[in-house]
């Protein structure tokens, strides 16, 4: 049986793969698709900021649609709705039509909100006691998006007369794979909820305990922050003179950064425990800002964006097995949904933040500004830490 299960998390994890495919090259290109076609320059990651606002508008009717409908049914919806979004973003460009490409990107957002659940999904596969290693393998398959994300966005983006036309058109292929990975995984069987059951506490109750907050503030501030910064970076290397190739190396190992330390950070959370591993994604932040404000040559890009992407890893993947200890299983949708409803929020305004201040302000102050989110991360550790410290005297 645990053969059987670790198969389908295996596949699942494919499935996150091949997600993380379509949102690197959307990171790679819609940036550099949107500086061509928006009316004016602070414009230029409406695409980005237009994809996040469909996630977080659709989180919560995604948590909805999988209570009632079960994991495949929904993870299958989401990738139909990607290939429509798909195909409308490549006329959108074919047709030089800005604001087409902003209701295809907000589209798309259904699909990210969708599969942003894979992670929860992982540990219905597995053992319990194999809970924190089921979300970070099934984050691992994003090494499939690192690798093949920025070489997809690098191949196809001169297939047609119009650059970049090739890529949207692939990301529809990407998706019909998916489909018919996820349609063969045996999720755990679903029962719709009953009419009049106990539903548990509602998202306000959930809300007011302190391990729900500081789980959502660290997934949502890091997530923030990466967003801000790696959003930026395809328009800040374009504006240091620094050829597309480049752009997608230093996603490619941004990418690497966010999801090969998944091999190993279930273990290390298991080991140390969540907000240890958490404190240390603020430190690799922190350092990730003090490169990028040495200087702007290849090396200073790709370094930053690598511990960006360590960083990233260890404070989500901590936040997101942080927040199971704050539901029980009638409450998991609603929380899971207002974990991925902060985390989308929060990246609209960093995506919108990003090309505005990118394109006003400069990369130094873009750096510097990602200082505040991260103190406020900091503090929330130090806050639970401390919260927890009496429960734990008090046991010892």
């Amino acid at each position: 049986m645990m053969r059987r299960m670790n198969r389908h998390l295996l596949m699942l994890a494919l499935c996150q793969g091949l997600f993380l495919t379509n949102n690197v090259t959307f990171i790679a290109i819609n940036g550099l698709v949107g500086l061509s076609l928006a009316p004016a320059g602070w414009m230029a990651t409406l695409p980005i900021t237009a994809y996040v606002l469909g996630s977080a508008v659709a989180a919560m009717p995604v948590a909805w649609v999988q209570a009632h409908w079960g994991r495949r049914r929904s993870f299958q919806a989401g990738l139909v709705v990607a290939m429509i979004a798909c195909a409308m973003a490549a006329w959108a460009v074919w047709t030089h039509s800005f604001w087409l490409l902003l209701v295809a990107t907000v589209t798309a957002g259904f699909f990210a909100a969708n599969a942003a659940l894979y992670r929860f999904a992982g540990p219905e596969l597995a053992a319990p006691s194999y809970k924190e290693r089921a979300i970070s393998l099934v984050l691992a398959g994003g090494i499939i998006g690192g690798v093949f994300g920025p070489k997809l966005a690098s191949l196809t983006r001169g297939a047609f007369e119009v650059p970049f036309v090739g890529a949207y058109l692939a990301l529809i292929g990407v998706a019909a794979v998916a489909l018919v990975i996820v349609s063969r995984i045996d999720f755990p069987p679903h029962t719709p909820p009953a009419k009049g059951a106990d539903r548990g506490r509602s998202t306000l109750e959930l809300g007011r305990q302190p391990v729900f907050m500081v789980a959502v503030a660290a997934a949502a501030l890091g997530y923030g922050v990466m967003n801000l910064l790696m959003a930026a970076t395809p328009i800040a290397m374009q504006q240091c003179g620094l050829p597309f190739e480049n752009t997608a190396l230093v996603l490619e190992w941004h990418v690497l950064g966010m999801y090969v330390p998944s091999f190993f950070t279930g273990h290390l959370i298991k080991r140390v425990g969540a907000l240890p591993v958490m404190a240390v994604g603020v430190l690799l932040n922190l350092v990730c800002v003090v490169v990028a404000l040495s200087g702007v040559e290849l090396m200073q890009f790709l370094i930053a964006l690598f511990t960006l992407g360590v960083g990233w890893n260890f404070l989500y993947i901590g936040g997101t097995t942080l927040l199971t200890e704050a539901y029980r299983p009638e409450e998991r949708n609603r929380a899971q949904g207002a974990m991925d409803t902060c985390v989308f929020a929060t990246m609209m305004v960093s995506s919108f933040a990003s090309g505005a201040l990118i394109t006003t302000r400069g990369w130094t102050l873009l750096n510097l500004g990602s200082l505040l989110p991260l103190a406020a991360v900091a503090l929330a550790l130090l806050w639970l830490a401390r919260q927890r410290r009496p429960r734990a005297v008090a046991a010892g």
